[in-house]
């Protein structure tokens, strides 16, 4: 399999690798390293049995190790070489610019059967690409509820409001304050919406819950930026913060140890510790999204439509860690779940 890292715009240092053959993309794509066998004369991959493999680009904008989206897709990406490297080959990158989306994307989509592109940020450059290549098909995973899929571009939707509406109501349960927050990344509708869902459930979990004005970063991986905006939420009375960021929860993380309060992780769930600042983990798995994508185009069932995961959806991807054993705790959230699950209730 291929791992593809951009040169230009990167957050660390351009890591060169090379395949045996010495492939290489040039410009913002620095190398690429191939488990797939390739034709000296043509530089086409091929599978051992002689067969033509499923060319997949992924589309990672942040990074693989940021307990967030990207890293949560990419153990979706490492299923996949594990469980059909003889069917596929496959290929990523990760930490690029915003100002380098575009081009990225033209890279994949010149040398792949399927592009999936991680995070609604790509939304804009990916509808630019893909009518450029109607032969290639584009999964857009997080991207608008209320787009419209193109003939070539299907949109995957994890529904993460569904999951901030049970994260609004761990954090209104786990409350001491009353007062609880949101602090978002790039201000997006979904993540947009996702706020409206946190204080939705917060309210349905403890009526009276006061969830101050979210809060959004412009960008899901800084720190600095996120521990700003958690000191503040702190410094207003709040005790339990929810996110949607990347690498950005480190800083909140800081935030809350230095305040002695409280935030809500995921969507990758760590680990619940005494002395760990989590009351809970959201659980949204984009790597099942991505492996759908795959799945779907090797059995001919891809559709360019709008695809919803998650609580309401038969395709899972959502589910809440607690970090408490508390039953009043545990059957609020319980019940919280199956009125979201059955349709009883809208997250926002």
């Amino acid at each position: 399999m291929r791992s593809i890292r951009p040169a230009a715009g990167t957050t660390r240092p351009a890591v060169r690798r090379y395949a045996a053959l010495g492939l290489l993309l040039a410009g913002s794509l620095v190398a690429l390293t191939a488990c797939a066998s390739a034709d000296a004369e043509t530089g086409e991959n091929t599978v051992a049995d002689g067969g033509e493999a499923l060319a997949v680009g992924v589309f990672l904008p942040g990074s693989t190790s940021d307990t967030g989206f990207m890293e949560s897709a990419y153990l979706g990406y490492q299923r996949l070489e594990e469980d059909l490297g003889d069917e596929v080959d496959l290929s990523f990158v990760e930490e690029v610019a915003a100002a380098d989306y575009e081009q990225t994307l033209v890279r994949f989509a010149s040398t792949s059967d399927l592009v999936i592109s991680v995070g609604g940020q790509t939304d804009a450059d990916l509808r630019k690409v893909a009518p450029q290549f109607p032969d290639v098909k584009f999964v857009e995973i997080g991207g608008p509820s209320d787009a419209e899929p193109l003939d070539n571009l299907a949109y995957y939707d994890p529904q993460q409001a569904e999951a901030e509406y049970l994260s609004g109501a761990v954090a209104a349960l786990s409350s001491e304050s009353g007062t609880i927050g949101f602090i978002g990344g790039v201000e997006l509708p979904a993540i947009v919406n996702a706020s409206v869902a946190f204080a939705n459930g917060a309210e349905a979990a403890v009526p009276g819950t006061e969830v101050v004005t979210p809060q959004y970063l412009g960008d899901f991986n800084d720190p600095a930026k996120a521990k700003q905006a958690a000191a503040a939420n702190f410094g207003v009375g709040v005790d339990v913060v929810g996110q949607i960021v990347n690498l950005g929860k480190q800083g909140i993380e800081q935030a809350a140890q230095d305040a002695d309060a409280h935030m809500i992780g995921g969507p990758i769930p760590g680990e619940c510790a005494d002395d760990s600042p989590y009351v809970g983990y959201v659980r949204t798995d984009i790597g099942t999204e991505v492996e759908y994508a795959v799945q779907s185009v090797l059995d001919g069932t891809w559709e360019a439509a709008q695809v919803p995961f998650g609580l309401t959806s038969d395709l899972g991807g959502t589910e809440f860690v607690l970090c408490t054993d508390d039953a009043e705790t545990v059957a609020a959230l319980d019940e919280v779940t199956t009125s979201l699950a059955g349709g009883e209730v809208a997250p926002y």
